[in-house]
């Protein structure tokens, strides 16, 4: 069988405590009951608050249901001899009223109590309306509708009456006992903390309860909830319940004399003075279980609340990002301790330092321009910029950042703001961007001569082709070819060849140096030049100057006539019209590049002659060319 939480294990027993917890657990349960039907009857057998019933239905609430046959003969036992000593004469009638106490408790906790598991929980509203129905209501009354009965038949009393007087007596004692005693019995009273420090509550409720049921001059009797009301809070809801039955027992024995408040007032029925004793300890349970409620609320919200600040905390000093929140203006207004590895700033220290004296000026623009984006309605936003260290270095940092607005009024109030280091990020980015340009550099240049390759050619050409036509300007084209050049390679070898080639393109940028001019190798031994805003005069111009700076570093070739490495050069410039194609330029270039060769070699011709004369010339490869 599944035994029962901690708090009530002493009352269910556990696998320890199985030989003798349990026989001393029902022999407190029959002395408990069997003293609360003694002290409250009288020789009237009028009964002022009947709490037998509350405190058994207590026990079965709390127990599981295996041991309610044990629990419900002790109380059995218990409430005969209470009758039995307080009038033997009567067992008959002590018997039947016994055997409808039990009725009405068996009752209302299976009503109660559907599952073996299921505790009470009194400051649960759903709880409590049901207690009331079942416990309050339907329990008395179907007891009370067989004393009504039998009442009638037997004594030929009032069934109504009958009925009313029982359960009035019997709900109105469960409705004060049983939540006080259970949670007397859920308290552990030992681990009350500051008990010393707050007995005067205690010691003033005892005073305050013998002076108000003692005398009818001062109406003392409402003094008695706020040191309830005191109790509860200080002590716990388990003092406070036994402190309400201390009051109801100092108030049962007065009234029962005819002393205190209750008793003096005149009533039209002869327990009119039980009844009001009754509705001022329910009056009294009720407040404090509507005060715990409360206080129980209360005590949810300080836990959850304390739960955020410990998750948070423990979020800010773990996390290796800084989660900063800022006022409108960007300043920070908290700064996480993640600060200090990053920084070396404290974060009491990082919060009293101006945004200028932590960004970097560089990066001051963009902190403003976000601050701007949020004051102007933005929801959300990133940034990457610099923040300085201690020892004067600054480290890269991404903000995410959130607008901050009220609960209530959704006006904006700050900006959360979660950096993180992304030092290392950025410098591989670098380094990223850095082999992006140094293989984009060797995608457009030539490895021997460090010249622009046949690609960066083409995109030049278009490029300066377009904006030609844009402005109707000059277009110039220079080809150069090497004179000879196989057999320069077949006397020297191919390392002196890749030297040579060398030379014939510094030969060229030596004289080529506007910005704007493009020196490109062509393909093996070709070269072209690319001359925007150029006339055929200055393009050729520029051929004779490099053919001439290359004949004077008097490059040795046995094979050539001249006996030193020389090149052929062919210009051609066009303005460019619609319809035309920037391969008609290189066409022009090449023929004229063939008349150089024709021609004896180491010369420049130019090509304005050859398109006048041959308008549809071939467009011939200078690479499938055999010299």
């Amino acid at each position: 069988m599944r035994e029962e939480p901690f708090q009530v294990a002493w009352l269910t027993g556990s696998p320890g405590s199985w030989r003798h917890g349990f026989p001393i657990r029902l022999a407190g349960c029959f002395l408990f009951v069997a003293l609360a039907a003694l002290l409250v009857g009288s020789e009237s057998q009028t009964y002022l608050i009947w709490v037998s019933n509350g405190l058994l239905l207590s026990y079965l609430l709390l127990a599981p249901r295996w041991r309610w046959p044990g629990y419900t003969a002790a109380a059995l036992a218990g409430q005969v001899a209470a009758a039995l000593l307080v009038d033997a004469a009567k067992w008959r009638e002590s018997l039947l009223f016994t055997s409808l106490n039990i009725l009405e408790v068996l009752v209302g906790a299976y009503l109660l109590r559907r599952r073996s598991t299921q505790l009470p929980h009194f400051t649960d509203r759903i709880y409590l309306v049901r207690f009331f129905a079942c416990a309050v209501l339907a329990g008395p009354m179907a007891a009370g509708l067989i004393f009504a009965l039998v009442s009638s038949v037997w004594w030929h009393h009032s069934a109504w009456l009958a009925l009313r007087t029982w359960m009035t007596a019997d709900g109105l004692g469960i409705a004060v006992t049983t939540p006080a005693c259970v949670a007397i019995f859920q308290t552990r009273f030992r681990d009350t903390v500051n008990m010393r420090r707050h007995l005067v509550y205690p010691l003033m409720l005892v005073v305050v309860t013998f002076v108000s049921f003692h005398q009818t001059r001062a109406p003392l009797l409402f003094f008695i909830y706020p040191l309830l009301v005191l109790v509860l809070l200080r002590l716990g809801i388990g003092w406070a319940s036994l402190a309400v039955l201390f009051v109801a027992a100092v108030g049962s024995w007065h009234t029962i004399r005819g002393w205190g408040p209750m008793a003096q007032v005149v009533s039209t029925t002869p327990n009119g003075a039980s009844l009001r004793l009754q509705f001022f300890v329910a009056s009294a349970m009720f407040m404090l279980y509507t005060v715990s409620v409360v206080v129980e609320s209360l005590r949810a919200t300080e836990r959850r609340l304390q739960e955020i600040v410990s998750l948070h905390k423990l979020v800010t000093e773990n996390s290796r990002d800084i989660i900063v929140l800022s006022g409108l203006d960007g300043q920070p207004r908290y700064i996480s301790s993640a600060v200090f590895p990053l920084t070396g700033w404290k974060p009491q220290e990082a919060v009293q330092r101006p945004i200028p004296e932590t960004v970097h000026p560089d990066d001051l623009a963009k902190i403003d321009a976000l601050v701007h984006k949020f004051q102007g309605g933005a929801e959300s936003g990133m940034i990457e910029y610099r923040i300085k260290k201690r020892s004067g270095g600054y480290v890269w940092v991404e903000g995410s950042l959130r607008a901050l607005r009220d609960a209530r009024t959704g006006v904006l109030s700050g900006i959360l703001q979660v950096m993180r280091d992304i030092t290392e990020r950025k410098f591989a980015e670098q380094q990223l961007e850095d082999a992006y340009h140094a293989l984009e550099a060797l995608a457009v240049h030539d490895a021997l001569t460090g010249l622009a390759n046949r690609r960066k050619f083409d995109e030049c050409l278009h490029h300066e082709w377009r904006r030609a036509l844009r402005e109707h300007s000059p277009l110039s084209m220079i080809l150069m070819d090497a004179d000879l050049f196989k057999l320069y390679n077949d006397a020297f070898g191919h390392l002196r060849g890749d030297s040579c080639l060398r030379q014939i393109a510094e030969s060229a940028l030596d004289v080529v140096l506007r910005p704007g001019d493009l020196v490109a190798r062509y393909g093996g031994e070709e070269f072209a030049i690319i001359l925007p805003h150029t006339d055929n005069a200055g393009a050729m111009r520029v051929a004779q100057e490099v053919c001439e700076n290359l004949r004077r570093r008097k490059l040795c070739h046995a094979e050539s006539p001249h006996g030193i490495v020389t090149v052929s050069a062919g210009c051609a410039t066009m303005i460019p019209k619609l319809g035309q194609h920037a391969s008609a330029l290189i066409a022009s270039a090449d023929e004229a590049l063939y008349r150089a060769k024709r021609a004896g070699r180491n010369q420049v011709c130019s090509g304005d002659d050859t398109l006048k004369l041959l308008p549809g010339v071939a467009r011939k490869s200078i690479a499938a060319k055999t010299i």
